[in-house]
């Protein structure tokens, strides 16, 4: 998995292995996931502590994008764990792999 800056993503959080998830959408990930990892915005996330991004989806278009995120939304958990054991079996932090 590879993502380029302002490239549109659908991207998955964890508050660690089998903890809360959040499904997310971004043409903006390094930046996106770093406003998750320090909080800097309310919400979600910084309230339950979901920092981890576990899963990452690069496509061509933001409505692609949005698209595959309101499906994955309306998936069960089950479904949302398989999903991100398939790419990151160890769940993973994948930020830094972004910058590599």
């Amino acid at each position: 998995m590879t993502a380029r800056l302002f490239q549109p993503c659908v991207y998955m959080l964890a508050s660690e292995r089998n903890g809360t998830l959040y499904t997310g959408v971004t043409r903006d990930l390094p930046g996106r996931a770093w406003e998750h990892r320090e909080g800097a915005t309310s919400g979600f996330t910084r309230r339950y502590g979901v920092k981890t991004l576990v899963w990452f989806e690069v496509h061509a278009t933001m409505e692609d994008a949005i698209l595959r995120e309101k499906r994955i939304k309306g998936w069960t958990r089950a479904w949302k764990i398989a999903l991100i054991e398939t790419d990151n079996p160890r769940w993973l932090d994948l930020y830094e792999t972004l910058f590599s």
